[in-house]
């Protein structure tokens, strides 16, 4: 009897021994760490895409007595020079910033400047209410051929890659105007022309997704608004030099911009994930 008790002890202590080292070869490892990408840091970039957009020019007289027109001609020739002007081009160049990542909220600083490429025309004619068959020509034209602009971004990521942001701050634009008048009563001739670095403002909506090792590719768009500017005349020659009969010539520029871009960002920290 005791030499059965002792096999059945012995048996028990080596099922025992075999159960356990099966557990120790089965072991839970922990979960491994991944990494996400943080969109913190400085970038850098480049865009390309296209502008349509529209000037409002506009060409007035003043009518002082003894001077060139008829009262009745004044309101023609506003009319006639309240002209729009439609432009659309390819844009592109360059832009640079740096974005602050809070939890899922991005927020940013960003520059960027850029071909522009506005460029455009009108011309009317009437004939003078006091004269016919007499008549009257304007013309205007319109361009700004670089645009820069300097924006603040606020955004939320949709997915730890898509970034959804709203974008707005000042835009510049060197703008140029020239306008012409010239009539078949006298012959009579007058210009003005229009240059000046404008100071407006931007806003507009876009998406980034993030590829890795620090890329990321963009879509925007922007609407800009460079305001109206304006000058006054008092060279027209109409058989002689009629210095009391002054001019007003006037524009503003407004366009729309759809572009597509390529992002690199230096450095920034690692966001770890389990």
């Amino acid at each position: 009897m005791r030499r059965f008790l002792l096999a059945a002890a012995i048996a028990a202590l080596g099922t025992a021994s075999v159960q356990a080292a099966d557990l120790a070869a089965h072991y839970a490892k922990a979960p491994m760490m991944a990494t996400a990408y943080s969109w913190t840091g400085f970038y850098v970039g480049g865009n390309v895409g296209g502008q349509w957009g529209s000037a409002n020019a506009a060409t007035t007289t003043l009518d002082p007595p003894l001077t060139y027109f008829a009262t009745s001609s004044v309101p023609v020739i506003a009319a006639v020079g309240a002209q729009r002007i439609n432009s659309s081009s390819v844009t592109g160049g360059f832009t640079a910033g740096y974005n602050w990542q809070v939890s899922n909220a991005v927020f940013g600083l960003e520059g960027d400047i850029n071909y522009f490429g506005f460029k455009g025309g009108a011309s009317g004619s009437a004939i003078y209410p006091c004269c016919a068959p007499t008549s009257f020509t304007i013309n205007s034209q319109v361009s700004a051929d670089w645009l820069a602009t300097i924006r603040g971004r606020i955004g939320f990521l949709a997915t730890p890659s898509w970034l959804i942001y709203a974008t707005g701050g000042v835009a510049i634009a060197d703008v140029k105007g020239n306008f012409n008048f010239t009539d078949t009563f006298a012959a009579a001739t007058e210009s003005g022309a229009i240059r000046d670095t404008r100071v407006g403002w931007t806003a507009g909506v876009g998406g980034e997704y993030a590829v890795g090792n620090g890329w990321s590719l963009k879509a925007e768009y922007l609407y800009v608004d460079l305001g109206r500017v304006g000058m006054t005349s008092n060279n027209l020659f109409a058989g002689i030099a009629r210095p009391t009969q002054t001019f007003n010539h006037s524009f503003d520029i407004t366009s729309n911009i759809v572009r597509v871009g390529v992002n690199y960002k230096f450095g920034g920290p690692v966001v770890a994930r389990y």
